[in-house]
């Protein structure tokens, strides 16, 4: 007689299903992150010293975690900087350097930050811009999105958009997300875009509550402000009356020994009248003061949920911007003001920083090992960033000599076509930048002595050991960030 036949897919199913509880009960014990990005974000936050701009909430959180004096973008413009930071690769490792293109294109395979937990048992969703979108056009819309990184996707859209007819705008018929444009609305704030983004998010966290789902939760809420067309509830432009605001005027001889390379071309905002500046400055405070309110939104929808205790908050913006140094408006290169970026980390399991600052030079490459770790999850290889999680035990730790940065002439047309890159490093104390590779200039700056960038002390003899030493630090950089990982 044959032997009878053992069947063991009852026994395989049962195995599997234990695997499956353990799984999901470890990741039911790790921390939430709530991960908050906003868009053309500078530091002019009242936790980063500002006398004038209103920002409590964001203060709020800064009381609660660390506060970052010193993290930069790695390529101050939209697309390559949350590339970059969702990929935790430098935007050499991306080919990702414009606002055009897609990442998928060239490196198909990579497991971004959003999917990374996700393939750990969590809970993960998307509100607003995290990838690029063309902003305002692609408002309400998925934009560049990743449909990989996403179980759940919101694309709030609100009064900002019905109104786009009426903004003031300083280039009539261009884009008014690619110039600077403006208006005060007579409105609340739950009728704009990113007031319905926060009302999801409070919705989306309550629905997905892990004593809920038994999961913990990703959730990734991208503010659109304060992004051109700066438009805000009228209110927040009251907190900003006019007279009160003192415009950066452009300093004599100040761009004459700035190479060309390093001004992008937008000659329509040399000569903006005192009032101009006056307003626009206006309407960017008053749209950091709406994203600000929704941020404390969030953040009482965490304390009411009883959620605050295990969960980890980001606040960072993509890159930096520029109103008026250097007769600067907006972002693309790679100044100061440009590359960089607010970054707050609220750790509930840090108790002894809350509250501190750290001038540890921190790359936004970093938020993915970052959260991987404080989450008890392992980064995967690729992974170019270093976890911050020592800073925040010890704000006084540095992780780092130098932050990298770089910018692609095409992103903003120079003074003629060429296609090449910048690329700069920030030193606890100096700036240098090569523009393509030094064939269109270089750049030193003295941030001790000359934090404005005043004084280009490039082609100084006095500092040619200093240049040289410098160089060498930035072309060892470029080759880490040009390493294929993948």
């Amino acid at each position: 007689m044959s032997p009878k036949p053992i069947n063991l897919l009852p026994k395989f199913l049962v195995t599997l299903a234990l695997i499956l509880t353990v799984a999901l009960t470890a990741a039911a014990d790790r921390p939430n992150v709530l991960f908050i990005a906003t868009d053309d974000m500078n530091c002019d936050l009242g936790s980063y010293g500002h006398p004038l701009v209103k920002s409590p909430n964001i203060d709020r959180l800064a009381a609660r975690g660390v506060r970052f004096e010193h993290t930069y973008s790695q390529n101050p413009v939209c697309n390559p900087s949350r590339t970059s930071f969702m990929t935790g690769l430098y935007p050499e490792q991306t080919n990702i350097n414009t606002n055009a293109g897609h990442f998928r294109e060239f490196i198909p395979g990579v497991v971004t930050m959003a999917q990374h937990f996700r393939n750990n048992g969590y809970y993960v969703a998307r509100i607003g811009k995290i990838y690029h979108y063309g902003v305002p056009d692609n408002i309400g819309e998925n934009g560049n999105d990743d449909a990989p990184s996403w179980e759940e996707v919101r694309n709030p859209i609100g009064v900002d958009k019905v109104v786009e007819p009426n903004l003031n705008i300083i280039v009539p018929g261009e884009s008014p997300g690619g110039t600077l444009s403006w208006l005060k609305v007579p409105s609340k704030d739950e009728e704009h875009t990113d007031g319905i983004g926060a009302s999801y998010a409070i919705e989306m966290l309550d629905k997905n509550h892990p004593d809920k789902t038994g999961r913990p939760f990703f959730l990734a809420m991208g503010f659109y402000r304060p992004h051109t067309p700066y438009v805000a509830p009228e209110h927040y432009f009251d907190w900003y009356p006019k007279e009160s605001i003192d415009p950066v005027m452009l300093h004599p001889n100040d761009r004459d020994d700035i190479p060309k390379a390093a001004l992008p071309d937008r000659p329509n905002q040399l000569d903006l009248t005192i009032d101009e500046r006056k307003e626009i400055i206006q309407a960017y405070y008053a749209s950091i003061s709406l994203v600000d309110s929704q941020v404390g939104r969030l953040l009482d929808a965490l304390d009411d949920l009883k959620l605050a205790e295990n969960t980890v908050v980001v606040f960072v913006s993509d890159h930096g911007y520029h109103l008026g140094a250097h007769g600067l408006w907006q972002k693309s290169d790679l100044f100061e003001g440009s590359a960089r970026v607010p970054l707050i980390i609220a750790s509930p399991f840090e108790d002894a920083a809350r509250g501190e600052t750290t001038k540890s030079l921190t790359e936004l490459v970093d938020l993915y090992p970052t959260l991987s770790e404080l989450c008890g999850i392992k980064a995967p290889p690729h992974v170019a960033g270093r976890s911050v999680v020592p800073v925040l035990q010890n704000p006084g730790q540095s992780i780092r000599d130098e932050a990298y940065s770089v910018t692609d002439c095409r992103t903003v047309r120079r003074w003629d076509n060429s296609k090449f890159l910048g690329r700069s490093i920030r030193t606890d104390r100096y700036r240098y930048t090569e523009w393509d590779e030094g064939s269109f200039g270089v750049e030193l700056y003295d941030y001790e002595r000359d934090p404005e960038e005043f004084t280009n002390l490039a082609y100084n003899p006095e500092h040619a050991d200093l240049m040289a030493s410098l160089r060498r630090r930035l072309h060892e950089r470029q080759s880490e960030a040009n390493v294929d990982r993948l």
